[in-house]
């Protein structure tokens, strides 16, 4: 396959999006070129495509709300002997347009066609929509 394809993943433990970057700015989760680094269980079955422009889309409570371009993929074993996949990513986080999404463990491909547009950089976040009206439009794959 050729293309481009992204992940999608819950980022657990972060209520809102600046919890993951306070997160992301701790010593634990950078490498020593100043990226965050995500380890996951799991290795993209995908991996060429993710590397050709893909990015990390974050769920937060349950709506897509920000993503990071992926620069790479790097092995690491764990103090238990079990290869894990760190998925290296752009310190630059970009606000997306919020897309609901019901829980799941792990993370998801996510299609280009079906990512959310980025906000416009100087926008703080999306404008919220009533939880009714957003799950039903996304019940008819209009968000």
């Amino acid at each position: 396959m050729t293309g481009t394809i992204h992940l999608v993943k819950l980022c657990v433990g972060a209520e809102q999006v600046e919890d993951l970057i306070a997160w992301q700015e701790s010593r634990r989760a950078l490498r020593e070129d100043g990226c965050p680094v995500h380890v996951t269980r799991m290795w993209p079955k995908r991996e060429a495509e993710l590397l050709a422009g893909g990015s990390l889309y974050w769920v937060f409570k349950g709506a897509i709300l920000a993503r990071q371009r992926v620069r790479a993929l790097e092995e690491r074993i764990g103090d238990d002997g079990i290869r894990r996949c760190a998925i290296v990513l752009d310190p630059e986080l970009a606000l997306t347009t919020s897309a609901l999404r019901r829980p799941f463990q792990g993370w998801r491909y996510l299609t280009p066609a079906d990512a959310p547009r980025d906000l416009p950089k100087q926008r703080k976040g999306d404008d919220s929509l009533p939880p009714e009206l957003s799950a039903a439009l996304a019940d008819i794959g209009l968000r």
